[in-house]
């Protein structure tokens, strides 16, 4: 997730024990067919618009704070009005600054929504994916209220994507990585959030990544120059989103049990 300062205007039980032997790179199909799309339309502005056309397209689709301050827009007219008022919250997730941007965020979209694609199905998949990306743009507006600097990328629904996946990867023999293999490690009960957090490597996982996203937000003019920074305040709302969302889109009945499947004691 980047601001860009350059442009302002079903189950299956299948036993335990190894899984079945499968190709290296065995994606689920919603993860290649996202992925494709965000491909297509950055190579698009990339190779056939030329700036004023690309500038274009980010007004109309990139998160813009300055859409939402009353004062501005009491004096200014901006492009697609209130629908577009309502649809960047969404879209700017599909653009990207430039193709490194672009190929980070579909490499941990790969890595940690599979494993979450695998579990939810396409349509549950692409609708977390479109929340967690409404909530990032929330609390990135909160935090940058008015300013006139775009932001756009896929990292909100990425963050997202990763507290998911922490919800149940690390339960039993769970995985956050991986091809399909063995159904039933993506369909194991989830257990709930305080079990989860009780479990040290979710709660080490937590805070690396947290301390990570402050750390390299607040300094990302020193680490990539250009005037790009990251939007870290975006990451930490899709990531909060994706934790606590997280059982109002998971398929697999809830269990209350511990993160290494101890079972606890019922109210």
């Amino acid at each position: 997730m980047r601001n860009e300062r350059q442009y302002v205007t079903h189950r299956e039980d299948a036993p335990f024990g190894e899984a079945p032997k499968e190709p290296m790179f065995n994606l689920p199909p919603v993860i290649l067919w996202l992925s494709g799309v965000m491909v297509v339309i950055h190579s698009i502005r990339a190779f056939l618009l030329d700036q004023v056309q690309d500038v274009d397209v980010m007004v109309l689709f990139a998160f813009l704070p300055m859409r939402y301050d009353p004062e501005i827009a009491a004096r200014t007219i901006f492009p697609g009005g209130i629908a577009a008022d309502v649809w960047t919250f969404v879209t700017y997730g599909l653009l990207h600054g430039d193709f490194v941007h672009l190929a980070v965020n579909v490499f941990w979209l790969a890595a940690f929504g599979s494993a979450v694609a695998w579990r939810f199905g396409a349509v549950r998949f692409l609708l977390f994916c479109a929340v967690t990306t409404v909530f990032g743009a929330f609390v990135h507006l909160a935090a940058h209220f008015g300013e006139a600097v775009p932001m756009i990328g896929a990292s909100a629904a990425v963050s997202g994507l990763m507290a998911a996946a922490a919800r149940f990867a690390f339960s039993g023999q769970g995985a956050i990585a991986g091809g399909r293999g063995n159904q039933r490690r993506w369909h194991r009960p989830a257990p709930p959030l305080l079990a989860a957090l009780s479990d040290r490597r979710v709660f080490v996982f937590l805070a690396v990544w947290f301390g990570l996203n402050i750390v390299v937000g607040l300094n990302s003019g020193s680490f990539f120059g250009d005037g790009t920074t990251i939007a870290w305040e975006a990451h930490i709302g899709g990531f909060l989103a994706g934790l606590l969302l997280f059982p109002l889109f998971d398929p697999v009945p809830s269990n209350p049990q511990g993160p290494q499947g101890i079972d606890l004691p019922r109210p």
